[in-house]
């Protein structure tokens, strides 16, 4: 009894640190799911980019803002949009 005892409550790998260990170990293998299907959405876009050009303009278009030459660029600000209401 006072084994049990020890060994749960007194010893430096006690039941606490278990189940404290344990959340951890859930919490990172959930990030590691989630960083490893953000690695394939990116690795699709990347494939996709490479492949065809105008998945290429519209993603240049849509993430850096850049225009044809005779094109003329306005952006509309939707957190100004917000603040009028």
């Amino acid at each position: 009894m006072v084994f049990a005892v020890l060994m749960l409550f007194v010893d430096r790998n006690d039941m606490f640190v278990q189940r404290q260990r344990t959340k951890q170990l859930n919490d990172l293998l959930a990030s590691k799911k989630f960083y490893q299907d953000e690695i394939e959405k990116t690795k699709k876009t990347l494939s996709n980019l490479r492949d065809n050009p105008a998945a290429l303009e519209k993603y240049a278009r849509e993430n850096y803002l850049m225009k044809k030459d005779n094109e003329d660029l306005f952006i509309v600000d939707s957190a100004a949009d917000n603040t009028k209401k």
